[in-house]
């Protein structure tokens, strides 16, 4: 039984030590290569005195290293912190203060990056590079340790002997919140391969499955290719695309038989042609990070007839909560199905009594996948994780009335309903959140980077309705001199990775407020609805 997130791979190993379990543009490696790999990394950053509990960042675009490095760290007993690739330098340097990180893996020209903020991390002792470091680098950071990581997939090391236990917290994932910066949530091991073998099963995954990873890891949805894939000893092709058009490409040249994608993606993928050789060896789809659109979907399920799309939902709070069957995509097109296999679903009204169907409640998650809370943020983590109350009637309160320990369960914030069937359907996220290009964006991390450019007295912002990000980013600013909105959007592009730059900005006098006094953020969306829908 994998009780631990590395025995995945150890499992794996043994059963089909030659059976390919990574494989990286012309590089391939079974899955006793890996599991040497891993064995002899951990040693490594047992001699950099990284031992149990220790956070690790890992800062890296997808790559065999960065794989080994999940589950090296896993292996003893230590903390891995992905953080996205796409993150510029002041984003990196919050996280990493945020938990201390002791010991950093990236490459060379990354940490060229980072150069300006690493006197700001008191915490970090090491820096480890998946490549050679020259000696003028070594010269110009003469306050921190630097070494190369070598990665011997015939070694002969064995894993340490740790104390680690399933409820061991294994990894933090950040992820925006309604306000404030990125929390960092918590997951144990218990959480990570219970999802694992939850995603495995309802996907019924065999050691014959290719799955190409386009997603990344710092997102829960882009790790469980990697740990569902290792569960069932199948294959994961790790893959960074520049166009959509090369992820197709990629399928038919790997003979890949699972994708997953969010939905921008997918929308842009179903405007492409997709040649047999993937309408042959293309088992399943998969969506989550937003609702993907009916005619996207129509046009997949055209291009490719003898694929399964699976449509989920899912918060990094709880891993995943609910799938809707193929089978049922005709019949409950809007839903976002059941529950997954191992957790239950609730639909609780604001007191915790069970909503009737069709009634709109709030989504709340029970089950092995819950998280441990957020990191170093209990206040936060009390109002997201708490005890599901008297009056909801679960099995738990039912039959076991008398527990010492409350069980915490995930209250999402997001409204929805059930029907008749069991089938539930999501309303609206309970907070203000922006959802972009399968990303949950933080409005308020946004508006602080607005207060950096001087000109700015007053910042929004929100979230509007876009054909093909989900939503799109929309600032509304009132400045005290006169800018070209290019000259903004010039100083965004410096300040924010990617996925969180503004699609547009926009100039007022004043932003409205309610009878509180408060920005009106209501009506501002409202205003700008239709953005979008005559520009694109």
């Amino acid at each position: 039984m994998n009780v631990l997130l590395h025995q995945l791979i150890q499992t794996s190993s043994k059963k089909y030590p030659q059976h390919i379990a990574l494989e990286h543009k012309s590089q391939q490696l079974s899955y006793s290569q890996l599991n040497h790999a891993i064995a002899d990394q951990a040693r490594q950053l047992q001699l950099l005195s990284i031992s149990r509990y220790d956070r690790v960042a890992i800062y890296l675009p997808k790559s065999i290293e960065t794989v080994s490095s999940f589950f090296s760290i896993s292996a003893i007993g230590a903390i891995f912190v992905p953080i996205n690739p796409l993150l510029k330098a002041a984003q990196v340097a919050y996280i990493m203060q945020d938990c201390d990180v002791k010991l950093l893996i990236t490459s060379v020209s990354r940490l060229k990056q980072l150069r300006p903020i690493l006197d700001q991390l008191p915490s970090l002792l090491h820096i480890l590079v998946v490549d050679e470091v020259k000696t003028e680098l070594q010269e110009e950071l003469v306050n921190h340790k630097i070494s190369s990581l070598q990665l011997n997939t015939h070694s002969n090391q064995t894993y340490p002997e740790t104390k680690t236990i399933d409820t061991d917290t294994a990894a933090i994932l950040y992820t925006s919140g309604s306000t404030g910066k990125p929390k960092g949530v918590v997951l144990s091991h218990r959480n990570m391969v219970c999802g694992a073998e939850s995603v495995a099963t309802y996907l019924d995954y065999t050691r014959e499955e290719r799955i190409l990873a386009v997603l990344p890891f710092s997102f829960d949805y882009g790790f469980s290719q990697l740990s569902s894939a290792f569960y069932a000893a199948a294959r994961v092709v790790l893959m960074e695309y520049l166009l959509p058009r090369d992820v197709i490409k990629a399928v038919a040249k790997y003979q890949i038989t699972g994708l997953a994608a969010v939905p921008p993606l997918w929308i842009q993928l179903a405007q492409l042609e997709w040649p047999d050789e993937t309408k042959k060896c293309l088992r399943y789809i998969t969506n989550s990070g937003g609702a993907m659109p009916i005619q996207t979907l129509t046009s997949l399920r055209e291009s490719l007839p003898h694929t399964l799309p699976y449509l989920m939902y899912g918060l990094t709070e709880a891993f995943r909560s609910t799938y809707l069957e193929p089978k049922y995509l005709d019949s409950h097109p809007n839903s976002i199905g059941k529950a997954i296999p191992n957790a239950e679903i609730l639909v609780l009204r604001p007191d915790g009594s069970e909503c009737a169907n069709h009634e709109p409640g709030e989504l709340v998650h029970r089950g092995s996948l819950v998280a441990q809370g957020y990191w170093n943020k209990p206040d936060v983590s009390t109002a997201v994780f708490k005890p599901i109350p008297n009056n909801a009637k679960t099995h738990s309160q039912t039959n076991r009335p008398h527990l010492y320990n409350e069980e915490l369960a995930v209250f999402s914030g997001d409204k929805v309903y059930r029907d008749e069937d069991g089938f539930l359907f999501f309303i609206n996220r309970g907070d203000e959140m922006i959802k972009t290009s399968g990303y949950r964006v933080s409005p308020n991390e946004i508006e602080e980077v607005c207060f950096l450019f001087p000109a700015i007295q007053e910042a929004i912002a929100i979230g509007v309705p876009h054909p093909n990000l989900g939503q799109a980013i929309v600032i509304i600013a009132v400045t005290d001199e006169t800018y070209e909105e290019k000259q903004f959007l010039m100083f965004f592009k410096q300040q924010l990775p990617n996925f969180m730059q503004p699609g547009k900005v926009i100039i007022k006098d004043s932003l409205p407020r309610n009878p509180n006094g408060k920005i009106d953020r209501k009506s501002v969306a409202l205003e700008l609805s239709d953005l979008f829908k005559t520009t694109n």
